[in-house]
């Protein structure tokens, strides 16, 4: 299990690559000046962050509430997964088309956007991270 450390180390390095990476790309793909797409990710990291500790919180009560414990069914997953980005995008949508001054659907087009973004920046990241700082069970377990 990592260490409260490590995971900080994790959350910190993940917001920062992934918004170094995500705002100038961003910027280009929208035709949107890097300062206000960077404004965008600070926030949204900032909402999301937010929003992944209420959401965990509350699924978490709610599945003890109704299943008497936490464990997740592969379906559970996806449902909780899927749920997630449906709350972000309905918290995240709004503030883009307005500090960015588009449209709803511009704005939607644009979340999207940024959730497939950081789907496959988060399953690399990951991998990477792993490789980078594996934990000293992993080591013994390969040369078992």
């Amino acid at each position: 299990m990592r260490t409260t450390r490590d995971r900080i180390r994790h959350a910190i390095s993940f917001e920062i690559i992934g918004l170094a990476i995500f705002t100038p790309l961003a910027s280009f793909v929208f035709g949107i000046p890097v300062e206000h797409i960077g404004v965008v990710g600070i926030v949204s990291a900032t909402l999301a962050t937010g929003w992944n500790y209420l959401y965990n919180l509350g699924f978490d009560h709610l599945m003890q509430k109704y299943r008497g414990g936490t464990q997740k069914t592969m379906a559970l997953r996806i449902a909780h997964a899927v749920l997630f980005e449906l709350g972000l995008l309905i918290v995240l949508m709004p503030f883009i088309a307005w500090y960015l001054g588009v449209s709803l659907m511009q704005a939607l087009v644009m979340d999207i956007s940024f959730a497939l973004f950081y789907l496959v920046y988060a399953f690399f990241f990951n991998l990477a991270y792993d490789r980078i700082f594996p934990l000293p069970e992993w080591q013994k377990e390969a040369k078992a």
